[in-house]
């Protein structure tokens, strides 16, 4: 915490006396971002230039309306559907795409209009297992090991010894 400035000198004296303290102990060296450019130097002067810098920062997209969020969904289905191991799995990804498209469709919210339909579920299947058969190696068949030949029963052998 800072002392209090003395009564008989200026603010300026008192700031620099600070500042000038402060560079003698060394506080000003290793500062993140120095020799960097400043961001956003030479670019026009933007009201909500700190509430942009945020929603990048936290990758927020909640400003967008739901019709924008849907058509980048439906944009970036193949690949959400490559996640998925299990073709239920692909197809509850699609039911759940869709039942908010249909949602969207009848209760539009402020906003663009979507003007998409339904996804077809089966369409989305096989082009999944189409890709992922070209992504997954072929495998050689591996052959059947042959069947070791049959092995007599001690208690067999017993009898036939006897005859």
């Amino acid at each position: 915490m800072t002392e209090r400035k003395p009564k008989g000198m200026s603010v300026e004296t008192w700031i620099e006396k600070q500042i000038r303290q402060a560079e003698e102990r060394g506080q000003f060296e290793n500062l993140p971002g120095a020799g960097k450019p400043i961001p956003g130097r030479g670019q026009p002067d933007d009201e909500l230039w700190w509430l942009k810098g945020y929603m990048a920062r936290e990758k927020l997209d909640f400003v967008l309306p739901a019709s924008l969020r849907l058509r980048k969904e439906i944009e970036d289905l193949p690949d959400r559907v490559d996640r998925e191991r299990r073709e239920y799995a692909v197809r509850h990804v699609v039911d759940d795409l869709n039942e908010r498209i249909g949602q969207e469709n009848r209760w539009p919210t402020p906003g663009p209009p979507l003007n998409r339909m339904p996804v077809d579920v089966e369409v989305v299947v096989a082009e999944w297992h189409q890709r992922r058969a070209a992504r997954e190696p072929v495998l050689a068949p591996v052959p059947e090991p042959s069947a070791p030949p049959a092995r007599r029963r001690w208690w067999s052998r017993r009898e036939s010894d006897a005859r």
